[in-house]
C-alpha cells in the first residue's frame, strides 16, 4: 500500500507540473500576441476604397468553353503524370506481377536468411 500511495503522489505531482507549465506557456503566448499586433496606420487618414465584387452570373457554358476546359484538364493531368513517374515505366504501379523497386528490395531482404553482422 505504501508503493501505491507513492505512485499516486508522483502521478499527481507530475501531471500537475506538466499542466502548470502548459498553462504558463499559454499565458505567455497570449501576452506576446497582445503586444505583437500590427499598429493601425494613421499616416494619411485616407480610407481604402471598398473592393468591387462582380456579380455572379449563372450563364451556362458554351460547348467551346466546355471543350477548352476539358482539354486544359487533360493536358494538366498528363503533365502531372509525367512529372510523378519515370517515362520508361512499362507497367502499372502496384501490380502484382511487377513490383516497384522499393517493394522488390524489401521482399529480397525479407527472404534472405538472417545472419549476424560482423
Amino acid at each position: 500500500m505504501e508503493n501505491l500511495g507513492f505512485g499516486l503522489t508522483m502521478t499527481v505531482l507530475g501531471m500537475g507540473l506538466v499542466f502548470t507549465v502548459l498553462a504558463l506557456i499559454w499565458g505567455l503566448l497570449n501576452l506576446l500576441t497582445r503586444f505583437d499586433r500590427p499598429e493601425p496606420s494613421t499616416t494619411t487618414g485616407e480610407v481604402m476604397p471598398a473592393l468591387e465584387i462582380a456579380p455572379v452570373t449563372t450563364e451556362p457554358l458554351t460547348p467551346d468553353e466546355v471543350a477548352a476546359i476539358a482539354v486544359a484538364v487533360a493536358v494538366r493531368t498528363a503533365t502531372l503524370r509525367r512529372e510523378a513517374a519515370p517515362t520508361v515505366r512499362s507497367y502499372w504501379p502496384g501490380s502484382l506481377l511487377f513490383a516497384s523497386r522499393w517493394v522488390a528490395a524489401g521482399r529480397t531482404r525479407q527472404n534472405q536468411s538472417w545472419q549476424r553482422r560482423r
